[in-house]
């Protein structure tokens, strides 16, 4: 069950809350005159997420590329990778 706090909250309460979000690694949602308008979450909370969506979006690039026909097997890859470090082009 998700837990909502009012803007009021954050600001009275902001320790508790803060610690609420880093024990449970969940966030909290926000409300302002009644609606929703935040999330709050602890920043380890927001680095899982955010790394998890930067590992989905790499996922579907590489699907998308195999499904292209855009692929390259590794041993490839690393002989160009290996040429371009030699040629100190990285």
């Amino acid at each position: 069950m998700p837990n909502i706090k009012s803007s009021t909250d954050l600001r009275n309460n902001y320790n508790e809350i803060s610690s609420f979000c880093h024990e449970s690694r969940e966030p909290v949602y926000i409300t302002k005159n009644g609606r929703g308008d935040l999330a709050v979450m602890s920043i380890e909370t927001y680095e899982a997420i955010s790394g998890k969506l930067d590992l989905y979006r790499l996922l579907d690039e590489g699907r998308t590329a195999v499904e292209a026909g855009k692929k390259r097997q590794l041993h490839e890859v690393m002989k160009d990778i290996k040429q371009r470090i030699t040629d100190d082009e990285i």
